[in-house]
């Protein structure tokens, strides 16, 4: 027990010397990197010397888990709030009304053609690295886990894109605040949205109403957004907890024996990362800016695996960038659950071209790569932003590629290293699509992009 308390104690003075570094006004990117890095220091240490089945570092990654943990737990809970409350706020201040249509419409073709272009880098990479699913040995927990993901694609109904399109639409707006549905965060969205196109129509019949309602709003909205930063705050402690945790307890010898699938899913996620960046380029934005605002967001979405726990970062990122408020919501908003690059557009992807020859299919056929393709693009609707939705994701291309859902499991043991680097591409995939909105629709603000001044820390 007494080294257990030993552990407790050193991340608390860890969790200290950050607060140190806080006091002495050190940028808010640099805390985050050095919570990182002693995280993965601290978690290394604690592998090498109880080994990650110990029951002391189990014990004392539940302790270090009320950090982590509650530091995620506390950002899922803004985020049905934030949403709500920044769409609603969009219409009262005019931000978003003229231009709605446009908008959506570009942020939802954005996302779901990078997801196209992530599955055929993924189709690649699988290829190149010359993946095949029998190489995999299958032991008792990859049973298992096939086991369960067999039982799980036989609960998920088949759907149409049809049926997938109106799943989006709120039946029960007060069901989609709790966050039930893995769609839920777009149904609050076209909730807010609604209500702020019936504010507009109430402001031209009754101002006076309109105008009480908006201060409302704005008052709500100065609230919430004050409860994002005091959470912001709490980032570098978070990451390190969480770092802490990860390394700790991550299977070393799984990761060893799987590594050629753990090089060839990051040489995916990179490949991915650049081709946002080079869409940034042809832009005419400066991809080394957006690269140096955005570190905190991605480096807290790659420890926490959560792009929906992302979502207030994204969004502050964003505007940091000089996109719009408005545009900044729908695009964080509709990158949680439509078009998610990296668990929706690679994982899949990769997982049907390493599966496919089990089953006597050519994964080079043109025919193959374009199906995958065209069904990932379509299947990206509805992954929910948490942990477990590339799962999700992999679980209807599979079915609907009629490939064995089962071998999905093989992957179990480095699960968690990929997801990392998944979920970071995916709040890079929505970032990227709310700044190209907004360069496309003329509403971005170049001087804000390029002041390096304008960054999160500045407010957290």
């Amino acid at each position: 027990m007494w080294l257990v308390i030993l552990n407790i104690a050193i991340l608390l003075l860890l969790l200290i010397s950050l607060y140190y570094m806080q006091k002495k006004h050190i940028s808010f990117s640099i805390r985050v990197f050095v919570g990182l890095g002693l995280g993965i220091i601290f978690g290394f240490a604690l592998q090498f010397i109880y080994g990650p089945t110990s029951e002391i570092v189990s014990e004392s990654s539940d302790w270090f888990n009320l950090v982590g943990g509650g530091y995620v737990k506390f950002l899922q809970m803004i985020v049905m709030p934030l949403v709500f409350i920044s769409i609603l706020a969009a219409f009262t201040k005019m931000k978003l009304s003229n231009n709605i249509g446009k908008i959506s419409a570009l942020i939802l073709g954005l996302l779901i053609g990078t997801t196209a272009i992530a599955a055929a880098v993924g189709i690649i990479t699988a290829v190149g690295f010359d993946l095949e699913a029998i190489e995999i040995n299958q032991g008792e927990a990859e049973s298992i886990r096939g086991e369960q993901l067999e039982e799980r694609s036989q609960s998920i109904e088949g759907k149409t894109f049809p049926q997938q399109m109106l799943d989006l639409l709120p039946a029960n707006p007060f069901l989609d605040f709790t966050g039930a549905r893995a769609t839920s965060t777009i149904a609050v969205v076209i909730f807010a949205a609604f209500l702020g196109i019936a504010f507009l129509g109430v402001r031209r019949k009754s101002p006076e109403q309109a105008e009480l309602f908006a201060k409302i709003v704005d008052a709500l909205y100065a609230v919430i957004m004050r409860v994002v930063i005091l959470i912001i705050r709490l980032t570098p402690y978070g990451v390190l907890a969480i770092m802490t945790r990860t390394v700790a307890m991550s299977d070393v010898d799984s990761i060893l024996e799987l590594g050629k699938f753990v090089i060839a899913s990051y040489v995916a996620l990179a490949i991915m990362f650049v081709i946002h960046l080079l869409l940034l380029m042809f832009a005419g934005l400066n991809p080394v800016t957006y690269m140096k605002k955005a570190f905190p967001v991605l480096v807290f979405a790659f420890t926490s695996r959560t792009s929906a726990g992302a979502l207030p970062l994204n969004i502050k990122t964003q505007k940091s960038l000089g996109v719009s408020e408005g545009t900044a919501n729908f695009s964080g908003s509709f990158g949680l659950s439509i078009g998610q690059n990296g668990c929706a557009g690679i994982y899949p992807a990769m997982l049907a071209v390493m599966i496919a020859p089990t089953v006597g299919i050519n994964p080079l056929s043109p025919m193959f790569i374009l199906t995958v393709i065209a069904v990932v693009a379509i299947s990206s609707f509805g992954v929910a932003g948490v942990g477990g939705g590339a799962t999700f994701a992999a679980i209807i291309v599979l079915a609907a590629l009629d490939l064995p859902v089962a071998l999905a499991g093989l992957l179990i043991s480095i699960e968690p290293l990929i997801d990392m680097g998944r979920t970071a591409v995916n709040v890079s995939g929505a970032m990227t699509s709310g700044i190209l909105t907004s360069r496309i629709t003329g509403e971005i603000n170049t001087d804000v992009y390029n002041d390096m001044k304008e960054k999160i820390e500045a407010e957290a």
